[in-house]
């Protein structure tokens, strides 16, 4: 099937946008309540990454919050976007989740129509294109705030980019944390943050960050040893990008809920 499209360049965002805005999560018809009258909306809290020897870590909690209730115990909110880089997702739930994999889309079809992948920075500029254009949605209280992770193999190190509202992109050089628990978590990895940091310490200081998030932050969701939920996290290196499986992270989960018990 050949498309009759306006748009002949390699941004998969911008075709939208000439050829189909109506298919774009921040459609501003879906938005034209005023914010009074707005529905419920599930906001998405604590995410973070740091940088370490060998690459990057990005994480986030798995609670979703609706004004004062938990609408969610299990929300996904860090996700693959290709082999080298990853978006963690704060906010807004639907339109998070939307920009997220409006982004994994982005990216694919740019390296189909160009024949390569787009640099890190590159990518880092392409998402700070799609949070600008959120912007009507964001006046209308669904605001959006990602952070985003990769592995730069150029440069051959882990990087991390943080966003403001309006699309401002700025990097971080050694660790970030946003959402409702990001100042809590910032605080934890400040505290215990050296150079040079290994993969076990690293992980272990993410999730401690977290956690400590969860005990200052009723929109955090801390462990769940009962029902067996724990943050997500995703390492980023030279050999690509991996799940943390659950085991280790629920280890030292309980390791550092045991110490603090002790003390």
């Amino acid at each position: 099937m050949i498309l009759n499209t306006r748009y002949d360049g390699s941004s998969f965002f911008e075709l939208l946008k000439v050829d189909y805005p109506y298919l774009l999560p921040t459609y501003e018809k879906g938005f034209s309540l005023p914010i009074e009258n707005a529905v419920p909306v599930s906001h998405g809290t604590t995410i973070l990454a740091l940088r370490y020897q060998e690459g990057v870590f990005i994480a986030g909690d798995r609670r979703a919050v609706e004004g004062h209730q938990i609408s969610s115990k299990t929300m996904e909110k860090v996700y693959k976007t290709d082999d080298y880089s990853a978006i963690a997702i704060a906010g807004a739930a639907g339109p998070a989740m939307d920009m997220a994999r409006l982004f994994q889309t982005e990216l694919e079809h740019y390296e189909k129509i160009e024949g390569e992948r787009l640099t890190l920075e590159g990518k880092a500029n392409r998402l700070a294109q799609m949070i600008r254009q959120n912007l009507p949605a964001a006046f209308q209280g669904l605001i959006v705030i990602p952070i985003f992770a990769g592995y730069d193999l150029k440069r051959k190190e882990g990087r991390i980019f943080k966003y403001d509202v309006v699309g401002g992109k700025y990097e971080e050089t050694d660790y970030y944390a946003t959402g409702s628990g990001g100042k809590d978590a910032r605080n934890t990895m400040k505290k215990l943050y050296r150079k040079p940091l290994g993969e076990e310490e690293a992980l272990k200081i993410v999730l401690e960050a977290l956690i400590d998030a969860s005990e200052e932050d009723a929109g955090t969701g801390g462990p769940d040893i009962i029902r067996d939920i724990y943050p997500n996290v995703k390492k980023i290196t030279e050999q690509g990008i991996a799940d943390i499986p659950e085991a280790p992270i629920a280890e030292i989960c309980k390791a550092i809920i045991e110490g603090r018990r002790n003390q």
